[in-house]
């Protein structure tokens, strides 16, 4: 359904501490805890460390929601039964796998309600060749407004897409549903002298700056190594936050 013309508004960041090192993660989360909406804990340092990371990010960032990244997808009783593995946890968003079905993400909200189910749905890492190589010959922008759709009916409050499909997003969606895009970078994060020479950006494919997807309708930018390869963690967030205002 369409909501109209959305009104653009501060957008919030959500910190990605992809590390599987504990101190290095925790670190990060201080560092940026005044500046970040979200702490978004994900796959690898959840399988490294389970719950007990989730509870140690938040003891040193109370004030952000905690956003679990483990792109659940799998058939919906075992989703359903991870989603309530999880429900000591007191999260405020989970990831899920839209291309998993209306019935996966029914039975991982059912198992978590008061938990924002956000529904991934065309990874960044992927362009148009990759789709086709897959079979899926749609354009993303198609593909993603269609998972879209199916996953809010389905019960997801958020949705995971990137700059480059949210205002297509926005459109289709309830403007109560979240839009999170990761795939964020400030202009100068590739070419600053504050960047590790290193840290390889290139694995993301569908792109942009964090006003341009905030100005598209995004409501929670996911950023990561933009701000915790930089030289000073907090100094980085917070130069993101005054270029959003």
């Amino acid at each position: 359904m369409s909501v109209g013309v959305h009104l653009t508004r501060e957008a919030g960041i959500a910190v990605a501490l992809d590390s599987d090192d504990e101190l290095e993660i925790i670190d990060w989360a201080k560092a940026t805890a005044d500046d970040a909406q979200a702490m978004k804990i994900g796959l690898q340092a959840y399988l490294r460390f389970g719950h007990a990371i989730v509870e140690k990010v938040r003891a040193v960032a109370p004030k952000s929601a905690m956003f679990l990244d483990l792109k659940l997808h799998d058939i919906p009783n075992t989703v359903g039964g991870a989603a309530k593995s999880l429900q000591d946890l007191h999260l405020d968003y989970l990831t899920v796998h839209a291309s998993g079905g209306a019935k996966m993400i029914e039975a991982a909200a059912r198992a978590l309600p008061e938990t924002k189910i956000a529904a991934v749905t065309v990874l960044t890492s992927l362009d148009e060749g990759d789709l086709s190589a897959l079979g899926l010959n749609a354009h993303p922008v198609e593909l993603v407004q269609r998972w879209a759709q199916l996953a809010e009916a389905a019960g997801a409050r958020a949705i995971v897409c990137s700059p480059n499909e949210v205002a297509a997003v926005r459109a289709v969606v309830s403007g109560a549903t979240v839009l999170i895009t990761p795939g964020v970078r400030p202009v100068e994060s590739v070419t600053s002298d504050s960047t590790p020479s290193g840290t390889n950006f290139d694995d993301q494919q569908r792109t942009s700056t964090p006003r341009v997807a905030q100005d598209s309708g995004a409501d929670l930018l996911v950023i990561g190594r933009p701000i915790t390869s930089a030289s000073d963690p907090a100094a980085a967030i917070s130069k993101i936050r005054r270029s959003l205002a």
